[in-house]
Order: C-alpha cells, then sequence, then structure tokens
C-alpha cells in the first residue's frame, strides 16, 4: 500500500496503521542514504538532493505523488462533487496536478539542499517519512469515506489502537533523533498538513478517498523538511 517493496502479499486490512510512519522512514533512509552517496562522490548538494528524491520515488513507486496530483486536480477543479470523484480516478494529469508535483517536489528538493551535510538529511529525511505517514493516520478519523468503493472506504476507519501505536513509533522516532523542540515543530507541520488537506477535501469532496491520503503524506513531507531546512 504504501511502497513497492515487496511484503508477503496478502490483504491489506486497516490492522497495518501501526506500520505506516516504519514504511516512511525506511523510504527516507533509502532516500538519505542515496543523498550521502551522490555527497560522497562530489556531486553538489541540489544535485544530490534531486537524485535522493529519484531513488525514494523510485522505491515507493511514486504512490503518494500519484495521490497528490490526482488530488489536486479533483479539488480544484470548479466541479460538481460527483464530477470531481470521476477526476480522481482519471489517470491523466490536469494543470492542477502538474504544478502541484512541481511544487511538492521542488520544495522537497531545496529544503533537502539547504540542509546540507548528509547525516542531517538523512536524518531529515527518516523523521519526515516517518511524520508524513503518521499524518496518513489522521485522515479517517477527521472524514468519513467520500465513495463506498476503493481503498479510503476500504481502509475503513483505522483502529485506534493500530493507530495510537503507529503515531507514538513517529514520535519517539523524532525524539531520539532531533530531541523536544525540533520533535514538537515536526508534529505540528506534519498536523498542519493534515488539517488543510483534510479541510478542502471536506468541503469539496465531502470526504476522503485512497488519493486523500497520498496528498495528506506529500504536502507533509514538504511541511517537515521545510521546518528542518529552516532550523539547520
Amino acid at each position: 500500500m504504501l511502497s513497492r517493496i515487496p511484503a508477503g502479499g496478502g490483504d491489506v486490512t486497516p490492522r497495518i496503521a501501526w506500520a505506516f510512519p516504519l514504511v516512511g522512514a525506511l523510504l527516507g533512509g533509502v532516500g538519505g542514504l542515496a543523498y550521502a552517496l551522490a555527497v560522497a562522490l562530489h556531486l553538489p548538494p541540489w544535485v544530490a538532493a534531486f537524485w535522493a528524491l529519484a531513488v525514494e520515488i523510485g522505491v515507493s513507486g511514486g504512490l503518494h505523488e500519484d495521490g497528490l496530483a490526482d488530488s489536486a486536480d479533483a479539488l480544484g477543479a470548479e466541479a460538481s462533487r460527483e464530477r470531481r470523484l470521476e477526476i480522481l480516478r482519471d489517470s491523466r494529469i490536469g494543470a492542477f496536478g502538474a504544478l502541484a508535483l512541481i511544487l511538492a517536489l521542488g520544495l522537497r528538493a531545496m529544503a533537502i539542499a539547504a540542509i546540507g551535510r548528509a547525516g542531517a538529511v538523512v536524518v531529515a529525511l527518516v523523521v519526515a517519512g516517518a511524520a508524513s505517514r503518521a499524518a496518513m493516520i489522521g485522515v479517517s478519523f477527521l472524514l468519513a469515506p467520500a465513495r463506498r468503493d476503493g481503498l479510503g472506504a476500504g481502509l475503513g476507519r483505522l483502529p485506534p489502537g493500530a493507530s495510537s501505536v503507529g503515531v507514538a513509533l513517529a514520535a519517539v522516532l523524532a525524539l531520539a533523533l532531533l530531541g523536544p523542540g525540533r520533535a514538537l515543530g515536526v508534529a505540528l507541520a506534519a498536523a498542519l498538513a493534515l488539517l488543510v488537506v483534510a479541510g478542502i477535501a471536506s468541503r469539496r469532496l465531502g470526504g476522503y478517498t485512497g488519493d486523500i491520503y497520498g496528498a495528506v503524506a506529500a504536502l507533509a513531507t514538504c511541511t517537515v523538511l521545510s521546518l528542518l531546512a529552516a532550523g539547520r
């Protein structure tokens, strides 16, 4: 559900919510190691940043980026709720989706380059990966499914127990790597992304879909990395 990494098959169930931040941390770590390798090969930070994104997105399959693009096209359209839901299922990308991807990837790359040091970038990407997937957990607690079928409806409301464990894991990771002050900032940045996307989805769609999960993760990654770049 969260990457293209084989995980033994089987059905996706709501009980996997606890693992969301761990998968995000793993993907962020892969991107961070790619950045460190690129820097070791004497590439400039901004070039290394784009290589880090390329590797991370390659491993994840671009699932959240796809969700961001589809969500931007649907939420930005001046159309009925039913038409917006149709747009979410359209594999073609429109102007809003293209702009969202350009801005999101640009923000992430520039934030990574601004952080600069390889060790700090690895930490930032691991924390951002975990925090952004923890933000995804909040979607089903703030919104109802926008339709009866699809990934979002299939997962339903995530179990409180598994969800709490997932959020706690992301918090512990941020505390261990950043300390209390910056960890709190990360939590607020991720929560802001969740509330913004959920608020717009509530007004424009009347709920959430699987693509909204992806949009939350993508925006939360941007907000967290921007915060960490500011505090480098």
